[in-house]
């Protein structure tokens, strides 16, 4: 049995706990895309994590954490980051890493830093951690696979070709320092030692967990929003965002997900730069951020503060369809309770018309929220374990977003705790 679970918006929906909550009843949990551009928050019995490159599953001894090969792997963070669960006292985790898998290179994120730098304003408020070049190069045939660290002969003939290519964008475009093939040769071979543990053919491994009906769960990042192809393009990140993509980067048919969970703030918030319909600034926005999330609404990889708006239907409902969504798990509804009235945008007006079907980019920036306006619950829904004991106003303020998306939501996180959550 698969399911993935994904984002239906900007990110940070609240995905790595409804991961981990998941991953209880997991064999599994793969990542299947991005990289340590990712940030999930996780609350349990060891404490608080920001987790970056590792499944949000990794804190139980019964699952098997996967490395997929849609995956950009920067190494020495994911070693860090295995050093760090540890030492604040998790078990070690059982971790693979797929040998298709590709290595985010250390000019990688040189060129990351160097382009938001030339770009100054029109830059895309990257995290800087190496993606978008990462990504180009995967596709320009001259990333490394990490299964090709294991051969020095053809690593060294590889590695010449390349910064033959990058040492001629680092002296005339950026006006930087060049790359030494010597140098780069000691990083990686340092690379294939540190990684060597947790290679495996992690395709093998699937199938034969799909053969024995395991439980396997797929872990996306950011969302839907996000995504190269059907996001605010281009502002966007460099690999797919979406369920679908799930079965390409972890090395299994697609007809192999059962269910796809995405997951839905109970109000919008997004990092980087790019259209955002229903946002809020000033006085309002701050208040909802230092409410929001779980000790504020700032990036977990950047600590950048969010951007804030209202909940919006148009683009989650977008967001869920091409999830290809079977439930919706809705986060931080517990947030929400200072507010006397809570706007929803549910439609955009774009040249006087209004439509509830989120457009392409350049109408997108053109476009105005129209809102409708809930009353508010006014108290703490904290510790609430059932769906009728929820104040009615929350409870129609759940059935409206509903009934608006046209998708069940199934799951209702009202707290950051790994038990803070209702099932309907």
């Amino acid at each position: 049995m698969v399911k993935a679970v994904v984002g239906a918006n900007w990110g940070d929906e609240g995905k790595g706990k409804i991961t981990d909550m998941l991953a209880e009843k997991a064999d599994f949990v793969v990542r299947f895309q991005g990289g340590a551009n990712a940030g999930h928050t996780i609350v349990n019995k060891y404490g608080k994590f920001a987790l970056h490159t590792l499944p949000s599953g990794i804190f139980y001894d019964h699952t098997t954490s996967i490395i997929g090969n849609g995956v950009a792997l920067d190494i020495p963070v994911f070693c860090k980051e295995i050093q760090t669960v540890v030492e604040q006292g998790a078990p070690m985790p059982k971790i693979l890493v797929s040998n298709r898998a590709q290595i985010v290179m250390p000019y990688h994120v040189l060129f990351d830093q160097y382009e938001e730098e030339r770009l100054g304003k029109k830059s895309f408020g990257s995290t800087k951690s190496g993606i978008a070049p990462f990504y180009s190069d995967k596709y320009a045939k001259i990333g490394f696979q990490v299964s090709e660290l294991f051969d020095d002969e053809r690593l060294l003939e590889k590695v010449e070709s390349v910064v033959e290519k990058k040492n001629v964008l680092l002296e005339h475009m950026y006006h930087k320092p060049l790359l030494k093939v010597d140098e780069l040769m000691t990083t990686l071979r340092e690379y294939r030692d540190m990684i060597a543990p947790y290679v495996a053919d992690v395709s093998v491994v699937l199938h034969q967990a799909i053969k024995e009906d395991k439980v396997i769960l797929l872990e996306g990042q950011l969302g839907t929003l996000k995504d190269p192809d059907h996001g605010i393009y281009p502002m966007v990140t460099s690999s797919s965002t979406l369920a679908a993509y799930g079965a390409i980067g972890a090395g299994i048919p697609p007809y192999e997900i059962k269910e796809v969970i995405t997951v839905c703030k109970a109000y919008s918030s997004a990092v980087g730069a790019g259209a955002f319909v229903s946002e809020i600034f000033g006085e309002e926005a701050d208040e909802l951020r230092r409410r929001g999330g779980d000790g504020g609404e700032y990036g977990a990889t950047t600590g950048r503060p969010r951007r804030m708006g209202w909940f919006d239907c148009v683009a989650s409902k977008y967001g869920c369809r091409m999830q290809g969504t079977t439930g919706v798990a809705f986060t931080v509804l517990d947030v929400l309770g200072y507010l006397d009235e809570l706007p929803v945008c549910v439609g955009y007006e774009i040249d006087g018309e209004v439509t509830t079907d989120f457009p392409v980019t350049t109408l997108l920036e053109k476009a105005k929220p129209v809102y409708e306006v809930l009353p508010g619950w006014k108290c703490d829904i904290r510790g609430i374990k059932k769906y009728e004991e929820l104040p009615e106003n929350c409870r129609k303020y759940i059935e409206f977003v509903e009934e608006q998306i046209g998708y069940p939501i199934t799951m209702i996180s009202n707290g950051p705790g790994r038990d803070d959550i209702i099932y309907r």
